[in-house]
């Protein structure tokens, strides 16, 4: 007899399901796994360092230059077999130098971080008071950009650039922004300051990228603000970084003059001090015209208070004519100061109409303003 008490216990079993689950989170995990190695060779592994070619030479030899300057014969990888040239940028590996990577063409500098280059949006139209000194800007730079067919058959070379000079404000910028729209060009404007770097030889490498750059995007007016502090009076006994200006200055002469030609690069420069710029810069064939650029006359002062006024709500009593009377050997800058303040003096008293005595407050402020700042300047000199 098989006693009662006996029982028997049924087996447990895995359901096909769970099996699967688990395999696949072991896929996933060694997958994981695999990819943290991956990211731990890569720290691991030894930076390389950026060289530049200077020379080429058969069996996959190249002579490179590293960045302290010593220059090494050394072997390349022979998937790079007749693809570097002089002046590529590489990597080499760091114990033998092997050349293992091209990564382009050598550029000394990141030009962007010294220059604006854009499009501009000025219009003729949109500058008064300088009738004659547009016309000259079209001449010389307008016209060889749209029409150089026209030199071909006279058989004259174009001239290659312009010299702004005249006291602040008076729209020298805006006359070279005008010329690049009119002139459907790349407009890229540099502080003549900007170019005097800290190392010995950087100034000039910065000028020849800047006209590189030019050279790419041209059509291209390159205009140099403040050139005087670049192009001053050479003189014979000087420091060190008056040596390093002149450096920078005589590799911007030697790129307007230039063994590659500047074609559709044009230069436009500006100075408030024509009295200290050395003459090797304004000789013909370099700034072959020196235009000066005025404080408007009395009719120059009204066209551009019509330019400024024109979105401005006028009082009827406001007469622009009148007004210019009051603001004599005002330049551009101030006059459009002036209506800035007039408009500011219409909002403080909760206005949208500017009225001619907004106008009067405006330009007696603006006006002493200006002789404060020429009092402090003259008794810091």
């Amino acid at each position: 007899m098989v006693s009662d008490d006996i029982t028997v216990e049924s087996p447990t079993y895995i359901h096909e399901e769970e099996e699967i689950d688990y395999r696949e989170e072991n896929i996933l995990l060694k997958v994981k796994m695999a990819e943290m190695k991956n990211e731990l060779m890569r720290y691991k592994i030894p930076p390389l360092l950026v060289a530049e070619v200077i020379d080429t030479y058969p069996e996959n030899k190249a002579l490179v230059r590293l960045k302290n300057g010593n220059e090494f014969y050394v072997n390349v990888d022979a998937y790079l077999d007749g693809k570097l040239k002089a002046s590529d940028e590489i990597l080499v590996e760091q114990k033998s130098l092997t050349v293992i990577q091209k990564l382009g063409k050598k550029k000394h500098f990141d030009v962007s971080k010294y220059v604006i280059v854009e499009r501009p949006n000025i219009r003729w139209n949109q500058i008064g008071g300088l009738k004659d000194e547009i016309e000259e800007l079209k001449e010389v730079i307008e016209l060889p950009l749209k029409k150089p067919e026209l030199f071909k058959k006279i058989g004259i070379e174009p001239p290659k650039g312009i010299l702004l000079y005249g006291p602040p404000g008076t729209g020298k910028t805006l006359l070279a922004k005008a010329a690049a729209t009119s002139g459907n060009a790349t407009f890229i404007e540099i502080v003549g300051s900007e170019l005097v770097q800290k190392f010995i030889g950087q100034g000039a490498k910065l000028v020849k990228s800047i006209f590189e750059m030019a050279r790419e995007k041209s059509p291209t007016i390159i205009f140099i603000d403040e050139i005087d502090s670049i192009a001053a009076t050479r003189m014979d006994v000087g420091t060190s970084g008056e040596r390093e200006v002149q450096r920078t200055f005589m590799q911007l002469l030697a790129e307007i003059d230039g063994f590659e030609p500047l074609g559709n690069v044009k230069i436009i420069a500006a100075t408030n001090r024509i009295d200290i710029i050395d003459t090797a810069i304004t000789r013909p064939g370099r700034f072959d015209r020196l235009v000066y650029v005025p404080t408007p006359d009395h009719a120059g002062i009204v066209e551009i208070l019509k330019i400024h006024t024109k979105k401005m709500k006028l009082s009827a009593e406001v007469n622009l004519d009148k007004l210019a009377k009051k603001m004599k050997d005002m330049s551009g800058a101030e006059i459009r100061a002036v209506c800035v303040e007039a408009g500011y003096f219409a909002i403080r008293d909760d206005r949208f109409i500017v009225t001619a005595k907004d106008f009067s407050k405006a330009v007696a402020k603006i006006a002493v303003e200006e002789t404060e700042k020429k009092k402090d300047l003259t008794y810091m000199g």
